[in-house]
């Protein structure tokens, strides 16, 4: 944790004054994604409301914030349900490397995994992936890993599809140039990404449901059914199931307990504001009571005390 000092000068005379404020760096991810500007959209609370500097940090994503949080190169990280769950406990990625000291604040919203293609590809389901040129965003992104655990509850080998790893912010782009058919992304909606895509090129968006879906949704706490609304893109005409996790805020158990104290109180304490400061913010599935729902580790001391007070957490 840095801190800044003031130095104060006033007429004739020269006295250092000693600044208690606190400095914090706030993980995101790609400047196209949400986890940037919903970032922003916490520090701009923050650096409004308390004696803290909240600056945000753009970032390679989920898998590159927990594991900085690790070596407390930031002080918060925003980042996949899954992905953060996966960390904490030492499981699938995360293998021989768990990052015991992990804590969560709170769950902002909900992101949906969006399979995007070009109507040209002719990709109407999963199964149709066989041969196409895919993306699954850049390599160690939470995008990367759910997209795997995905392919595995369908059967599909990374041998039965040329495999790009392109990132996310760069695949409208590559969509209309046609160098490759689809490609994954975990994210909120609406989304400015999903959007580009569907002002460069004819897109539709792929379900992603059935037996493999319940079977993850059955095995694992942090994996939830969700729709991707037909009003988000145009050309999307109905519907989308897919499978969802949460953005969640988390933190390193070494932070102190004020500061994520202040941090989680004032975005309760101004949530209505919040909501108006992103769009993936301001559905109705996002409230004071969802902001606990789909944590997946153990909340930080400091943000427990600020549910406690609002009545939200016993």
């Amino acid at each position: 944790m840095k801190k800044i000092f003031a130095t104060l000068v006033t007429a004739g005379i020269v006295g250092v004054s000693l600044s208690a404020a606190e400095t914090i760096t706030l993980g995101t991810g790609g400047l196209r994604g949400n986890y940037h500007p919903v970032g922003g959209a916490i520090c701009k609370i923050v650096n409004k409301t308390t004696s803290i500097r909240c600056n945000t940090e753009s970032t390679r994503g989920s898998f590159y914030n927990v594991n900085t949080l690790k070596t407390e190169e930031i002080d918060f990280g925003i980042v996949q349900g899954d992905i953060a769950y996966q960390a904490f406990k030492g499981e699938d990625k995360f293998k021989g490397g768990q990052i015991a000291e992990l804590r969560s604040v709170m769950a902002i919203y909900p992101e949906l995994l969006s399979f995007v293609v070009s109507k040209k590809s002719g990709i109407q389901k999963m199964s149709d992936i066989q041969g196409k040129k895919i993306s699954v965003d850049s390599p160690g992104s939470g995008t990367a890993l759910t997209t795997s655990t995905i392919f595995d509850a369908f059967g599909i080998k990374g041998s039965d599809i040329s495999l790009a790893e392109i990132k996310a912010a760069e695949c409208p782009t590559a969509l209309q140039e046609n160098r490759i058919d689809g490609y994954f992304f975990m994210v909120g909606h609406p989304t400015n990404n999903i959007k580009d895509a569907a002002s460069f090129s004819d897109i539709a968006l792929v379900p992603i449901e059935g037996a493999p879906v319940n079977k993850l949704t059955q095995k694992y706490p942090y994996y939830t059914k969700g729709m991707i609304p037909a009003s988000s893109y145009k050309g999307v005409t109905s519907d989308v199931p897919t499978l969802g996790v949460k953005a969640v805020l988390v933190t390193n158990a070494k932070v102190k307990d004020d500061v994520v104290y202040q941090i989680t109180k004032t975005i309760l304490d101004n949530f209505n504001e919040f909501k108006e400061l992103h769009p993936v913010l301001k559905g109705q599935t996002v409230t004071r009571e969802s902001l606990l729902d789909g944590l997946g580790i153990p909340q930080h001391p400091g943000a427990m005390r600020a549910f406690k007070e609002a009545n939200l957490l016993r």
